[in-house]
């Protein structure tokens, strides 16, 4: 085969192979790129919106059960102190004896003449007849928690120390006496005969005792 034969078959199977490589595919029948069908995007869809919840009912209040019950008052108190009142006049009689006749001191008593207990508490109130001011409070008397307890029938005592003779000085025959009650309960006096009794600034009186030799050694 000459040489310019074969170049003229080894163009036409060059041009051959170009058609092939041109022409339409099978899947792409009647001409045309073939390109790939788009793929369709998706539309995002709206979250479904909550259907707001109804409020809450409130609950009914719990019902208190049958069985509570208020608790019962405990047992009267037994202790025999309870309920023991301060005395007043009311509940005593009183009597006044001469103790010194040199120094005019006098021995005060009273009786607890009611049917119940009552407690003295601390000094006397003394005064004399119709001269003004009372006897002056001689020593300490106990709280109201130590104070002598004074049964029906029992007796108290308390000294009062007459006051030195001078020239302002004076006599009188009775005196008068109330009780300290720490309120202001109203009280008729209880009077005592004390003849010759020298009443100046030094008359004093001493707590309630629950012995005569106590009340006058103060």
């Amino acid at each position: 085969m000459s040489t310019v034969r074969r170049s003229v078959v080894v163009l036409g199977a060059l041009s051959a192979l170009a058609l092939t490589a041109c022409g339409p595919t099978e899947d792409g029948a009647g001409g045309g790129t073939d390109v790939p069908p788009a793929t369709p995007t998706a539309v995002p869809t709206a979250p479904a919106t909550a259907s707001p919840s109804a409020p809450p009912k409130p609950s009914a209040p719990a019902k208190p059960s049958a069985s509570a019950k208020p608790p019962k008052p405990g047992p009267p108190s037994t202790d025999p102190d309870d309920d023991v009142f301060p005395c007043n006049t009311g509940d005593l009689t009183f009597t006044a004896s001469l103790a010194e006749p040199t120094t005019s001191s006098y021995l005060l008593k009273v009786t607890n003449k009611s049917g119940k207990p009552c407690r003295v508490l601390g000094h006397p109130v003394v005064t004399f007849g119709a001269l003004d001011g009372q006897a002056k409070k001689r020593g300490s008397a106990p709280g109201i928690e130590e104070a002598i307890r004074l049964a029906p029938g029992r007796s108290a005592y308390a000294g009062l120390m007459g006051g030195l003779k001078s020239g302002t000085s004076k006599t009188v025959s009775s005196i008068a006496l109330t009780m300290d009650t720490e309120s202001d309960l109203t009280q008729a006096p209880l009077k005592a005969s004390t003849p010759g009794l020298n009443v100046a600034t030094g008359n004093s009186v001493t707590a309630w005792m629950d012995n005569a030799e106590d009340a006058l050694t103060l």
